[in-house]
């Protein structure tokens, strides 16, 4: 729980109706949350007054209210990489025939904004709006590598380190030893430390001052593809990279904006 609060606490409500996919009954939250029974009713009636939350009597269930779409769609025209990202995912994409993510970081953990499939998709963990690990995936590691020294402690303390695959670093040290790796390099792997089998090359999109604004990647399977001619690609991901980030940082996202460090 978040600890900031009534309204943290209710946010926290709000994250805990969404994670389950599906209208929730009352009995459910209950079981999973630290709140008093009185307590938690308080915030789902608050939410529902508020159009955050919608409430069926017939299925005594509680959903994501139709303000949290209005709210979303803002967030995504105004805080997300992707609007203007569109054009040259799509490009890079048609150019690989791989699959390219879009993702900026939220809080502690990756949020991929858009994704294009590859030509012969092939299932994966990621879609438009998932929330993933930062330590074990490629844009996830593409953003840690650059941010400021203060910041990446603070996201390093956040992380998991769950194994997801034998391949997935499972400490800070490991961790920080790759980052490094890829501060040099410019690019970061995914090794299949996140699903067995998936590889990918990403690179991160950063304004002329070095903040970091998202990443991006191009990510196949080890039977369609391998990190050699994943690695080929660098060099157009890093143009397109750089090219989106221009264009943020013209319509959205100047340098003249300090950037946001809590976590």
């Amino acid at each position: 729980m978040s600890g900031d609060g009534t309204v943290g606490k209710a946010l926290d409500v709000l994250d805990q109706v969404a994670a389950h996919g599906q209208p929730v009954r009352f009995a459910t939250l209950l079981s999973e949350c630290e709140f008093p029974k009185a307590t938690l009713y308080r915030f789902l009636q608050t939410l529902t007054s508020q159009g955050m939350l919608e409430y069926d009597p017939d299925r005594q269930t509680y959903a994501l209210g139709v303000r949290l779409v209005r709210l979303a769609h803002a967030a995504w025209t105004q805080s997300s990489l992707a609007p203007l990202a569109r054009p040259f995912l799509d490009q890079l994409s048609a150019e690989t025939g791989q699959t390219v993510h879009l993702a900026q970081l939220d809080n502690a953990q990756v949020l991929y904004v858009d994704k294009r499939n590859a030509a012969q998709p092939v299932e994966m963990f990621s879609d438009a709006g998932k929330v993933g690990p930062a330590y074990c995936t490629g844009v996830g590691k593409a953003m840690l590598a650059f941010l400021p020294e203060h910041h990446l402690s603070r996201v390093i303390a956040q992380q998991s380190f769950h194994r997801f695959t034998e391949h997935t670093y499972t400490t800070p040290d490991a961790l920080c030893a790759e980052l490094a790796a890829i501060r040099t390099r410019g690019y970061a792997f995914d090794r299949e430390e996140h699903e067995p089998g998936i590889i990918c090359i990403a690179h991160p999109i950063l304004t002329a001052t070095g903040r970091v604004l998202g990443a991006m990647s191009i990510t196949g399977s080890l039977q369609a593809t391998d990190l050699e001619q994943l690695e080929s690609w660098a060099p157009r991901l890093q143009r397109t990279a750089d090219a989106i980030a221009q264009e943020a940082q013209t319509w959205r996202f100047p340098d003249t904006h300090l950037q946001h460090t809590g976590t």
